[in-house]
């Protein structure tokens, strides 16, 4: 297996937010760092929703009120740690079989009372089947993680 075939992608960010801060900023605000054209709906999208439970969902909703559910939370431990399917294929397209999908783990880790390590780790990637190598090279590269990571941090960086 080649470096680009690894089936884990893990990346890590440090925020400064107290535990609690960061845990709820992430999913509460879930839709304040994914980029918004990372869109599988034929319609612009205007809100980005994390059901914070387990049996939750990630979804889009688009202008015309269509929605995208590309995601199930799957474990929900506040302020420690989330883990929630990724329901979309190798095509970038939803995927409906469970068994062919992957999971994204982000633990919150404290540094100190205004420093929180972010760890993400979407694994797995081999579950969603032929061509799954597509998947790890998005979520992997540039417009994948490091950039929602990026933002998320931002959400904290002081004002310029």
């Amino acid at each position: 297996m080649t470096a680009t075939e690894a089936t884990v992608v893990s990346r890590q960010v440090v925020v400064n937010a107290s535990l609690d801060q960061a845990f709820a900023a992430f999913t509460e605000r879930f839709g304040d760092f994914k980029p918004a054209e990372h869109n599988l709906l034929k319609a612009p999208i205007v809100e980005t929703v994390f059901e914070p439970r387990v049996g939750g969902h990630i979804y889009d909703r688009a202008e015309d009120g269509s929605e995208c559910r590309w995601a199930r939370v799957l474990a929900f431990d506040p302020p420690h740690r989330v883990v929630f399917s990724w329901d979309i294929g190798p095509q970038w397209q939803i995927e409906t079989d469970p068994e062919l999908t992957s999971e994204v783990e982000v633990r919150f880790v404290a540094e100190g009372d205004n420093r929180t390590r972010v760890e993400l780790e979407h694994r797995h990637l081999d579950r969603h089947g032929p061509g799954w190598p597509a998947v790890g090279e998005g979520v992997g590269g540039d417009q994948g993680w490091p950039l929602y990571l990026a933002r998320f941090a931002a959400l904290f960086a002081p004002e310029a």
